[in-house]
Order: C-alpha cells, then sequence, then structure tokens
C-alpha cells in the first residue's frame, strides 16, 4: 500500500494512493487520527488497508498536490552520511564503525513534483537519491531481532546539498528551505520483502547519475534502526534517510550542479519515483 499527504479539494489529506486515483482516509477513521504520523501511532495500516479493498478513488491522481509523507512541523528525520562504500571510496574517506547522523529539518523538504530551490548564495547545489525508513512503532533500544517490527514502510529523498556551506556546516549545508525533496509517498514493508534487492537510480535531466543496490548500504536496515534507537526513542513517523551511493555532482570530473530548470528524479524499484523540477531562489 502507498501511503500519501496531498492537497486535495481544498484541504490538507492523508490516504492512499490506489490505480485511478487517491482514497481520502481521513473521514473513514472518524476523527481517531489525523494525518499519517497519527495513523501510524494508532496502528492503523491493517485497518486502512481493508478500507481501500474495493474502495473508489475520492480524487483522481492529477487533481493531487503532494505534500511530503510527514508535513507535521516537528517532524524528525535522521540522516546517515557517507553510508555506502562506493560513495565513501568517492569522497576519500576512512572507514567507519557506526553512522555518521544528521538531521533533516521539516522546513528544507518539499513534495513530489514541488521545485526545490536552489540557494541565491551558492552555485554548488548538489543532488544525493536516499532511501528512507519511516518508522510505525514507537521504540527505544530496539534489539536487532525486532527492529523490522518497527519499521512501517519506506520513501525517498532528494538530500539537497549546498557543497560549500556543507564544509563549514554539515547542518547549514543540508536544509537550506525548500531545497530538500521526500516522498511522493510511504510504501509499507510488505511491499518490499527484501530490502537488499532494492535498486535506487538518481536521474538528472534524463541522465543517470548514481545506480545502486541498497544491500550496498554498509550497515543493515536492522542495525541502522537499533543504532538511532539507542540515543533517542524512535516515534511514529520519524524517517531515517540511509544515505547515498556514489555518483553525486561534487565528486565527478568536471563537478556537475544543479540549476534552475532541471529535472532530478529518484527511482527506487518497489517504492516509486521521486521527481522535482530545479529553481533559483
Amino acid at each position: 500500500m502507498r501511503l500519501a499527504t496531498v492537497k486535495a479539494g481544498g484541504g490538507i489529506r492523508f490516504g492512499a494512493v490506489v490505480d485511478g486515483g487517491f482514497i481520502d482516509l481521513g473521514p473513514k477513521f472518524n476523527g481517531r487520527c489525523n494525518d499519517l504520523a497519527g495513523l501510524l501511532e494508532i496502528g492503523g495500516i491493517d485497518e486502512a488497508r481493508r478500507i481501500c479493498e474495493g474502495a473508489k478513488p475520492d480524487f483522481p491522481l492529477d487533481a493531487l498536490t503532494w505534500l511530503t509523507p510527514n508535513p507535521r512541523l516537528h517532524a524528525r528525520m535522521f540522516a546517515l552520511g557517507v553510508a555506502y562504500k562506493d560513495h565513501q571510496l568517492e569522497t576519500g574517506r576512512a572507514d567507519a564503525q557506526f553512522p555518521s547522523l544528521f538531521s533533516k529539518h521539516p522546513q528544507s523538504l518539499v513534495g513530489h513534483m514541488q521545485p526545490m530551490v536552489r540557494p541565491r548564495i551558492s552555485d554548488k547545489f548538489d543532488f544525493e537519491g536516499e532511501i528512507v525508513i519511516v518508522i510505525g512503532r514507537a521504540g527505544r533500544h530496539i534489539p536487532l531481532a525486532n527492529a523490522m517490527e518497527h519499521v512501517a514502510g519506506y520513501s525517498i529523498l532528494v538530500d539537497g546539498s549546498v557543497r560549500d556551506w556543507q564544509k563549514h556546516s554539515v547542518v547549514a549545508g543540508k536544509n537550506f528551505d525548500a531545497s530538500s525533496a521526500y516522498g511522493p509517498w510511504i510504501t509499507t514493508s510488505d511491499e518490499i520483502p527484501d530490502w537488499r534487492k532494492v535498486m535506487l537510480t538518481t536521474r538528472l535531466n534524463g541522465q543517470q547519475m548514481q545506480h545502486s543496490a541498497w544491500g550496498m548500504l554498509m550497515w543493515d536496515v536492522e542495525f541502522v534502526v537499533n543504532y538511532v534507537s539507542t540515543f533517542t526513542r524512535l516515534e511514529p513517523g520519524d524517517a531515517i534517510s540511509t544515505g547515498t551511493p556514489a555518483g553525486v555532482g561534487h565528486r565527478r570530473e568536471p563537478q556537475l550542479f544543479m540549476k534552475a530548470g532541471d529535472v532530478l528524479e529518484v527511482e527506487v524499484s518497489g517504492i516509486g519515483t521521486l521527481r522535482n523540477t530545479i529553481v533559483d531562489q
């Protein structure tokens, strides 16, 4: 099942993307949850699936404006840096025993088909296609053996990176307003039987920039969930973006950065395609 947050019919709605359209789940839960994070908090995925069986879409897809899956202003996204071996090699970093983490702020994220903004203070606006783990069940010190029980599903991130600012502050370089994208939806974990076989492909203006199996990640998804839950209690709706493979623009010869008018697509097998156009601030 694909769960999304959209604008449609004059309001913000959460629901399921199905063949032919979008099913608005809000009214069908009779106020028990008000957004996708709330749906996860009440453990409502199975009920949502039953509701959608045979239901007719409430809106066609072309009537939707896509938001991030969790548009709450206090939503948390943790992000891994240098998490694929091939990206480690292209950056010249030493082997790491543990993940390096930073935060992606909600204000830095836009939805599918929404413009990503290149900040006017930099011409070094880079792309990083990533796969996101979405937490569905709260937990602290989650054991490796139980980690997947806490995963609701998966999504896609464009980690827009302002490389010159990243050199003096990783958090700043990764969090310019509207510089990254998240979505289009959450694909529930039952749709992905083996995360290691999932393939990620990033294309800039139709040209392939990145292509890798998620199985090339240096740490298992189970370990990533376990590790982050060690220092903070993970909550439903929290997201962990798992880093990018090789092929980023600033490591190419010559370097390649995004500019206004560029179209960036990150396609992940079994999940979907996140597509955004670049605009200047």
